[in-house]
């Protein structure tokens, strides 16, 4: 197989085992967000240990926390992350999933204003064309909802934060990922232990149950190293395209599987936020050149 089809596939892989997430995170259900959650930290880190020391790569990882400004900054994605991951499996296993979609679907838009914010990057004409349609279509949605679309808007801005922190830092995905979830387990890890003496924890009450929340840390690892691999054999331009199949795949799970409502304003708000990603799309092809753009 040659490297471009070996990294089409590795994308469309990556990008679609998180587009298929919200039918994931509702089969961990009794257990609350938080508990998933923790879980999924707690096993993630254990995953991402096992693949280090597989590749002797977990000594030099660590390493990484001796230095203070690093250690800082991998502290605050740490929080960004973990309230990325607590917005969407709430959203996710409380019925907003559409809604969690159009978070991913605008988060290009937002790390775009936030590289114009914080690292003094110009906008092209047909970004701020992008961003002032997109705009339309976020102020019709939250019509339509009665109030600001706010899980969209902090899955956008948590994950675009994110994102911002990372690109200054500079770490591989997933050496940044053992850090990020060896900071934030100690207190799910201590969360986890506290819910087991009340009895009250799910892990344990069934196999089936604990399965699948052992299963989380593979489940959000997995994805990451199928999306390394294709950055590494795929054109930016590629790879900026294909990550729209996420939000898409959310979208339609939502709307059809899901049978979430979308009444006639809310289908015009995201045709709306659709055609700004056309245009955004046909900037991206014009430039041949994105922004790193994974999804949690």
């Amino acid at each position: 197989m040659s490297k471009n089809k070996l990294g089409l596939l590795f994308g469309v892989s990556a990008y679609s085992l998180w587009g298929a997430f919200p039918l994931y995170w509702p089969l961990l259900e009794p257990a609350n967000p938080l508990e998933i959650v923790s879980h999924r930290a707690v096993w993630t880190l254990v995953f991402c240990f096992i693949v280090l020391a597989a590749t002797k790569a977990l000594k030099s990882t660590l390493v990484t926390l001796k230095r203070p400004t690093v250690a800082i900054k991998l502290f605050l994605s740490s929080l960004l992350i973990s309230i990325n991951w607590l917005v969407y499996i709430w959203a996710t296993n409380n019925e907003h999933v559409v809604e969690a979609s159009l978070g991913y679907y605008i988060n290009p838009l937002i790390i775009i204003g936030f590289g114009v914010i914080f690292l003094k990057e110009k906008m092209r004409s047909l970004q701020w064309a992008a961003v002032a349609i997109a705009s339309i279509g976020v102020l019709v949605l939250t019509f339509d909802y009665g109030r600001l679309p706010w899980i969209a808007l902090a899955l956008a801005v948590s994950w675009g934060s994110y994102g911002l922190i990372k690109k200054q830092l500079g770490l591989g995905a997933l050496e940044g990922l053992t850090i990020e979830t060896l900071i934030s387990s100690v207190f799910y890890l201590a969360y986890l232990i506290y819910l087991g003496n009340q009895g009250v924890g799910q892990f344990g009450q069934s196999w089936g149950l604990t399965v699948l929340l052992i299963s989380a840390g593979a489940v959000t690892a997995i994805p990451l190293l199928l999306f390394n691999g294709s950055t590494n054999r795929l054109p930016f331009t590629t790879i900026g395209l294909l990550q729209y199949i996420t939000p898409t795949l959310q979208f339609s799970i939502g709307v059809w599987v899901l049978n979430e409502d979308m009444p006639t304003a809310r289908w015009i708000g995201f045709l709306i936020i659709w055609a700004a990603l056309v245009t955004l799309a046909i900037d991206l092809i014009k430039s041949s050149r994105t922004v790193n753009n994974g999804v949690a």
